[in-house]
């Protein structure tokens, strides 16, 4: 999930050709009045602007399947595992706002993501890329999208009764139980899951994704295993990826021997942390660990702010921002105040949403641009599933607040 970027320079390993045929695609949805334009200040309507979004996804991106197209260009023909569980993400948080009638999208993709799962592997796993109707699941298995695909299923456990709740519950346990046999631990730099099975690096947001699942599945199901693995990754990301100049986390370390640390700093990685610090602190019962996700938030709003744009940068080396990456940082904000009620996080959670729908939203159709500006120039072309996922998911969270 990570995005491979030096300087300005984005690869995505996990984007490979797969064909695919497209499957019937479900009635269009009439969408709702469309909202005014965003304007700094002005109260704005978080709950109409994620249900805008959706009616955008559902029109350009759905499939037939219930799986998602990963973007409206390039790739329109290809199906990734973190979109499709980005979209579930999304829509989890839209029934925990009050509108049940998302259930029927977050379970279908639910039961199309069985189609990603390696059912030849007795430790299973899901691919990272699968065709549109289901078939052709392929290629390698990365352990960030693993990990996401059992924190989103958590999340959805949390807002489904009976069969359903169960369901998600085993297979968020069946990801960690993934994680654990799939041998992208090792000794190498001292410990640390590696990004995927081709195992070129291991990134603070792949291990920082493995420390929220394992720390929520300790604590929802008491079993040890999760609770050993979540203190065995935190230890590791401390004394390995933790800058004490800046306060927040680096990107990742690769190379031969002891490794080479890239030091950029990324918003989402360090949100990832944030999160998975106050999962541990609940579940351990360390009040240390809030006062750490707290810092670590500090440090964000230092470093990883525009104050003249009030948005999260994508990274310290990017001048642009995305709408997924960028918007995790309002996730985290969220999370904050979740936990300690200091209103001063969800300013930063509104602010930076509030860019991103003025830099990367096409007012016409709704949907939001891959990567832009800050101040909306520059736009990148695709409008990539995940991006709609996430602005989905922060704007229906926030409403709320």
């Amino acid at each position: 999930m990570k995005a491979i970027l030096k300087y300005t320079v984005l690869l995505f390993a996990l984007f490979f050709a797969v064909s695919c045929k497209k499957g019937a695609d479900p009635s269009p949805v009439t969408p709702p009045p469309v909202t005014p334009p965003v304007v700094p200040g002005a109260p704005v309507n978080y709950l109409q602007l994620a249900k805008e979004t959706h009616n955008f996804t559902v029109n350009n991106l759905l499939t037939g399947s219930y799986s998602y197209r990963a973007n409206t260009t390039s790739k329109a023909a290809n199906c990734f595992e973190w979109y499709n569980v980005s979209q579930i993400y999304a829509d989890a948080a839209m029934v925990a706002a009050g509108e049940s009638s998302y259930l029927v999208y977050m379970n279908n993709t639910f039961k199309f993501m069985e189609n990603m799962w390696d059912k030849k592997d007795l430790r299973g796993g899901y691919f990272a890329s699968v065709n549109l109707d289901g078939s052709g699941a392929g290629g390698d298995k990365y352990v960030d999208d693993n990990a996401l695909s059992g924190m989103v299923y958590l999340e959805a456990y949390e807002v489904t009764t009976g069969a359903d709740k169960q369901a998600y519950l085993a297979k968020a346990k069946a990801c960690a139980d993934w994680l654990i046999n799939s041998g992208l631990w090792d000794n190498v730099y001292g410990g640390g899951f590696y990004w995927n099975t081709l195992k070129p690096e291991k990134p603070t947001q792949t291990n920082g994704l493995t420390l929220q699942l394992f720390a929520k599945l300790y604590g929802l199901t008491g079993e040890s295993i999760y609770r050993d693995w979540a203190r065995q990754v935190d230890a590791w990301l401390s004394a390995k990826m933790f800058d004490t100049n800046t306060g927040l986390y680096i990107w990742k370390i690769d190379g031969a021997g002891e490794g080479l640390k890239h030091t950029e700093k990324f918003t989402y990685d360090n949100a990832i942390m944030v999160e998975a610090f106050l999962i541990y602190s609940k579940v351990m019962n360390d009040p240390a660990y809030l006062t750490k996700a707290q810092n670590l938030g500090r440090a964000m709003n230092t470093t990883l702010w525009n104050a003249l744009y009030k948005g999260y940068v994508f990274n310290t080396a990017e001048s642009r921002i995305n709408p997924a990456w960028c918007a995790w940082g309002s996730q985290a904000m969220i999370r904050l105040y979740e936990a300690d009620k200091n209103e001063s996080w969800l300013v930063y959670a509104k602010e930076n949403i509030n860019r991103l729908n003025i830099a990367n939203r096409n007012t016409t159709n709704l949907g939001y641009y891959f990567f832009a500006g800050f101040d909306g120039q520059n736009r990148s072309t695709e409008m990539e599933t995940v991006d709609q996922a996430w602005m989905q998911r922060l704007q229906a969270m926030l409403s709320k607040y």
